[in-house]
């Protein structure tokens, strides 16, 4: 009976030792990989912030009309970017997206209209009921513009024509190695931030007048109206590759640290599963001394 367990409990012990080298070099590749992606994160996202920032100050001061801040009244058509992972073995960082999408959709009537971006992403909204329109795999690795313009353009044109009264994107933001939270952002019709909205807080109007006066508001050639319309799409496409350069830094965040703790958890049972072994060992020779003790009174 002990050596059979013996066997059995050595193949467990091989088995998981093998599973924890595969955990092991994932947790090395992602944490390679998270190396450059955070640099990458963090140089890009002084530049989006900017970007933003100067689209709602035309969009406050010059009371743009403008057909991407039409409201239609009662949402009943959506249309929602979700960006995930293409790959599993990242903790419940895509869980936690599609969580998320179900969340804010509730239990209304109508399906939202999905554009997938990950492999992920795909894959779960192609098994369910939804109505998926679009979708992109492996690109976040190597982003470029040219991939986050067409998604733009793409819901521009559906928000435009009125086939959707709303456009949101469900991406997770890296806050740190830790933490990533999984966020939704409006993208259309566009809202201006709080910071925006109430000019005339307490304490505010001395600041504001002052800032006035020290500086002249900004030109725009031709027009306010014609640079908004211009830089809304440029805007669109920069939030979208800013949110997918986010989520693959938590996705390999995510990845690292689940990967740690599986290669951890391994090193645990490696440990458990040797006790166990080296106690069926000890009972094997116990038996066996037993056998040859009593052998030898017998005779």
């Amino acid at each position: 009976m002990a050596a059979g367990n013996m066997k059995t409990i050595k193949r467990r012990i091989k088995s998981v030792g093998s599973t924890k080298q595969i955990t092991k070099a994932m947790e090395l590749v992602a944490s390679s990989k998270l190396r450059k992606a955070k640099k990458k994160e963090k140089e890009t996202r002084p530049f989006f912030e900017a970007q933003e920032k100067m689209l709602h100050e035309i969009y406050r001061s010059h009371s743009v009309e403008t057909e991407y801040a039409k409201h239609r009244g009662e949402v009943k058509n959506s249309l929602y970017i979700v960006i995930a992972g293409d790959k599993g073995l990242a903790g419940g960082y895509n869980s936690n997206v599609f969580k998320k999408v179900g969340e804010i959709h509730g239990a209304k009537p109508w399906s939202p209209k999905i554009f997938a971006i990950g492999k992920k992403a795909v894959d779960y909204f192609e098994k369910r009921d939804f109505n998926l329109v679009g979708g992109r795999s492996n690109i976040a690795e190597n982003i470029k513009s040219g991939h986050c313009s067409g998604i733009a353009r793409a819901a521009i044109e559906q928000f435009v024509n009125g086939e959707v009264d709303e456009v949101k994107m469900f991406y997770t933001k890296f806050v740190s190695s830790m933490v990533q939270e999984t966020k939704v952002m409006q993208l259309l019709p566009l809202v201006l931030p709080e910071e925006y909205k109430d000019e005339n807080e307490p304490g505010d109007a001395g600041k504001q007048e002052q800032e006035a006066k020290s500086k002249l508001p900004p030109t725009y050639d031709p027009s306010p109206d014609a640079v908004f319309h211009r830089i809304v799409p440029n805007f669109i496409a920069g939030l979208i590759q800013s949110a997918i350069t986010e989520s693959y830094t938590s996705e390999l965040s995510a990845r690292q640290t689940a990967m740690e703790s599986a290669s951890e958890n391994a090193e645990e049972m490696i440990d458990r599963l040797s006790l166990l072994y080296n106690r069926a060992r000890q009972e094997k020779i116990t038996n066996e001394i037993n056998e040859i003790v009593g052998g030898a009174n017998a005779l």
